[in-house]
């Protein structure tokens, strides 16, 4: 790949969404509302995988590859880089608890290319990026509106 076909490129995130054992419930809308995502030019998934943590902490990841019966998910699996490597494998189960299932998401954020490939060819970089967690928000206006009841 060329550097200006790299420049094309929009931020690369990634999720990790932790299931604790037997409280996950999958009907299929997480795979209806990636492929809505996907199909909408929102994103490109970039890699999946599924890891699973035991009780004594070792880790099992399985690639979407590896899954039987996928859904709507089997368009996505056949554009995959699967980039990952077992060290990223292993940092990203750093975070979650022993005896839980955890979906693994990279993406591009394809909606983001435009502009970030505007500021790369201005000369900028991005230094430093972060995301805000909705339960950190959510926290953050109840307590707006307690104080504010209380004044």
């Amino acid at each position: 790949m060329t550097a200006s076909e790299l420049d094309q490129y929009g931020p690369v995130d990634y999720l990790i969404i932790e299931f604790p054992e037997g409280s996950s419930s999958f009907n299929g809308e997480m795979a209806d509302e990636l492929v809505k995502l996907v199909e909408a030019g929102t994103i490109r998934v970039v890699d999946m995988l599924v890891l699973t943590k035991d009780e004594n902490g070792e880790i099992d990841a399985v690639e979407l590859s590896d899954i039987e019966n996928l859904g709507p998910l089997v368009q996505i699996e056949a554009e995959l880089a699967e980039l990952l490597a077992a060290d990223d494998v292993a940092h990203l189960a750093a975070a979650m608890d022993p005896g839980t299932v955890a979906g693994v998401l990279v993406y591009e954020n394809l909606w983001a290319a435009p502009f970030a490939s505007a500021a790369r060819r201005a000369g900028g970089q991005l230094i430093a990026d972060g995301r805000i967690p909705i339960q950190a928000i959510i926290a953050s206006i109840e307590a707006d509106t307690l104080e504010t009841a209380g004044e």
